[in-house]
């Protein structure tokens, strides 16, 4: 039995030195060997009073020291590195406004991975975002205008009640500049061209809600704005396979009734931060001009299928790209996921 035990220490001194997975296994191994230390025959190399078990001893302990070094190393990088997380918040003006995660170093995996690469000098750094304390779902029934400031990201709500005939060049636009878009959906319109609206959602945009029959949602009784979300929140889900969590209230026009009965539907209520007002039938330019003067981070641009927006939307792209601003979803804007991503990986 005794033999056992030898062979089992000197197998787990070897397989520690090997992976050193964290400083916690060294840790752990010395205490282990000293622990069973008596057991072992004086005479045996591995007892702790040999002097071949001194000298081991003696590196297991340099390894400590060195990986308490490196652990103290890491630290101090962590204090530099760090970005608090933002809250998400009450404005008076935008009402509902996202938090940021904020980032920092996984000092436990960090050392784990120094240790085992034992690059000369060089530290090798794990990240990891930090969720904000304070969340969206932490504001309660409000609604949004815009993502988080801080989040260098913009997106384009596209409102379909109208004006099929120009998705198609407005698709074609966004596929050859890899945006993913944002298409709210008029449910009337939806039931009669579920087709297209497949296609859109094949093509990787988000599909979501603009009630059912266009109505000014501050005008109907609670019942009747009910079933105006329900009813196209049904149509995305059986007929789309879409498990959708936004909606945008036709015309912009709600009250606190509306946001509270799309809360209840586990729905955002989403407006716009800019509008091209291209329903009023404006130039191209005049709508790129507007959204080169006045995009900003977080901001979600109000449109819809016209010939304006259509004709317009190439040189948009251009412009909100230029300014070094991403285009994503608005539940992508809105999240508090960091732009670019913080991966766990190595910095």
């Amino acid at each position: 039995m005794k033999y056992i035990q030898v062979i089992m220490i000197t197998c787990l001194f070897a397989t520690v030195m090997l992976v050193l997975q964290s400083s916690e296994s060294v840790k752990s191994f010395i205490q282990y060997t000293k622990q069973h230390s008596a057991n072992v025959p004086a005479t045996s190399p591995f007892h702790m009073d040999n002097p071949s078990a001194i000298k081991v001893n003696s590196g297991l302990g340099k390894l400590q020291d060195q990986t308490a070094m490196l652990q103290e190393k890491i630290m101090l990088e962590a204090d530099k590195r760090r970005i608090a997380p933002i809250n998400a918040q009450l404005d008076r003006v935008w009402k509902a406004i996202p938090g940021y995660n904020g980032v920092e170093v996984d000092v436990e995996k960090s050392l784990a991975l120094t240790l085992e690469r034992q690059t000369p000098g060089q530290l090798h750094l794990i990240m990891r975002e930090v969720p904000p304390a304070i969340g969206l779902e932490q504001l309660g029934s409000h609604p949004i205008y815009k993502g988080n400031p801080n989040k260098p990201m913009v997106s384009l709500m596209i409102n379909v009640a109208w004006g099929e005939q120009y998705l198609p060049k407005m698709l074609s636009i966004l596929e050859k500049e890899n945006v993913r878009a944002t298409f709210f959906f008029d449910g009337s319109w939806l039931k009669k061209n579920i087709p297209t609206a497949q296609i859109i959602k094949d093509k990787g945009h988000e599909l979501s809600n603009h009630a059912y029959s266009h109505k000014n949602m501050s005008q109907i009784s609670r019942d009747q704005a009910y079933q105006e979300i329900f009813k196209t929140q049904q149509l995305l889900e059986k007929e789309l396979g879409v498990v959708n969590v936004l909606f945008a209230p036709p015309s912009g026009d709600f009250n606190q009734a509306t946001v509270d009965i799309a809360r209840q539907q586990k729905l955002k209520t989403i407006l716009w931060t800019l509008d091209t007002v291209d329903w009023q039938k404006p130039s191209p330019s005049t709508i790129v001009n507007k959204i080169s003067a006045r995009i900003e981070p977080g901001s979600l641009v109000l449109m819809h299928p016209t010939s304006s927006s259509s004709e317009a939307l190439e040189r948009m792209i251009k412009v909100i790209k230029n300014k070094g601003l991403q285009l994503g979803t608005v539940s992508e804007v809105i999240s508090s996921d960091r732009i670019p991503k913080v991966e766990s990986a190595e910095q």
